[in-house]
């Protein structure tokens, strides 16, 4: 057990035993669901249905969280994310790398640009669309969204 600024912090060792499962991606995770857990992304990033490479991070599935999801998302030079909506949760961003033009609303006629150091606060069912706007250079941003199993709940949208 190691204290920390007050905070105690348990760590355990990995064990098949103890480990839980991440079914979407067949990952076992290093602690149990009564446990603080330490996620660390794989090299190799899941797509999700947003057509963008993602870290998977805090989730149901990952960590057994129940009001969290948290990942790292990487928009490749010049792509864009297919355009969607959140049932029924909010998400905020923290653009880490890059700029990124989130093209939003009914027909995603407004737009707004985000560049490291922005938040982004997108509200339950607004359609967006993130735009990386270099061509040579990848947009890397940090989501965090008020849902656990949030890719489930993800929205195609059609303009």
């Amino acid at each position: 057990m190691k204290r920390r600024a007050g905070v105690e912090l348990k760590r355990q060792a990995a064990d098949i035993s103890t480990c839980g499962y991440h079914h979407s991606v067949g990952l076992a995770y290093a602690c149990r669901v009564d446990e603080i857990c330490v996620i660390r992304p794989q090299a190799q990033a899941a797509a999700e249905r947003q057509q963008l490479e993602y870290f998977l991070g805090v989730s149901g599935d990952t960590c057994g969280s129940t009001g969290l999801a948290m990942h790292l998302v990487v928009v490749p030079p010049g792509a864009a994310a297919e355009p969607h909506y959140h049932d029924g949760y909010e998400t905020a961003i923290y653009q880490l790398e890059g700029r990124v033009e989130t093209r939003y609303g009914e027909g995603l006629a407004r737009s707004v640009v985000t560049e490291a150091g922005d938040f982004l606060f997108v509200p339950p069912g607004v359609p967006h669309q993130p735009v990386n706007l270099s061509t040579s250079e990848r947009a890397v941003a940090l989501i965090a969204r008020n849902d656990a199993s949030e890719q489930e709940r993800v929205v195609p949208y059609r303009a």
